[in-house]
């Protein structure tokens, strides 16, 4: 039960915590951003067909070897 007696304490502390470290981040400006987010969208694209062709070459390859 002492456990539940400071949980206000640590919970307000932890908030104050929290706080304290939001303070020392840099945000990123909106030009910053939109260069992180292209750069995102991108990498996923390139990432999307290459699985995609992979797949598609096994796919291809195991149709050729079963129903050849």
């Amino acid at each position: 039960m002492r456990g539940l007696a400071t949980l206000p304490a640590r919970a307000a502390r932890f908030l104050r915590e929290v706080r304290s470290e939001l303070r020392k981040v840099i945000w990123p400006d909106r030009r910053e951003t939109a260069i992180y987010t292209a750069v995102v969208l991108a990498s996923v694209v390139v990432v999307g067909l290459a699985i995609w062709a992979v797949d598609a070459l096994v796919s291809a390859a195991f149709a050729w070897i079963l129903f050849r």
